[in-house]
């Protein structure tokens, strides 16, 4: 591993804001954190698949929704940024990236709670629950906040 982080690039990733009926956005408590860690469905890009595949790709792989069960409303337009705390390099991602530069996708629900599976084939959450856009940066880790604080101003024309 690099010594210095700023060395390292970013991992390519997407992540997904889905909207229910009522306008509220899902998030799933992380399996892998003892400590309270919701986030909204992400993950890295595989080589050669487009952001907006990979974005209903992850929706699918981490909470079982389907892309017909879903329009995809926006996108933001520049990638978002961050950097994982001194700490965490080097035990996430094998120590190669820095952080994550993120494309985000603005996906409005069309199914029931019924359909939401996060029991997968590799389960990422432990437990779901849908809310408020206006309670989501509070309830993220705190080296996550700026992005979804970026991201809930992207989309704030939607919410």
């Amino acid at each position: 591993m690099t010594k210095n982080p700023a060395d390292l690039p970013y991992r390519p990733c997407v992540g997904v804001v889905l909207l229910n009926g009522e306008g509220h956005v899902f998030v799933g408590q992380r399996k892998d954190s003892d400590v309270p860690a919701w986030q909204m469905p992400q993950g890295g890009i595989d080589k050669g698949e487009a952001p907006r595949e990979a974005a209903l790709r992850e929706l699918w792989e981490e909470t079982g929704v389907s892309a017909d069960l879903v329009d995809v409303v926006a996108e933001t337009e520049d990638w978002v940024r961050y950097d994982l705390p001194v700490e965490l390099i080097g035990k996430i991602w094998k120590g190669k990236y820095r952080g994550q530069e993120q494309k985000w996708f603005l996906l409005r629900f069309l199914g029931s709670d019924a359909q939401v599976r996060i029991e997968t084939d590799h389960p990422e959450f432990s437990e779901w629950r849908w809310l408020p856009p206006d309670d989501l940066v509070a309830n993220i880790v705190p080296f996550k906040r700026a992005v979804y604080e970026a991201v809930v101003e992207a989309f704030a024309d939607h919410f």
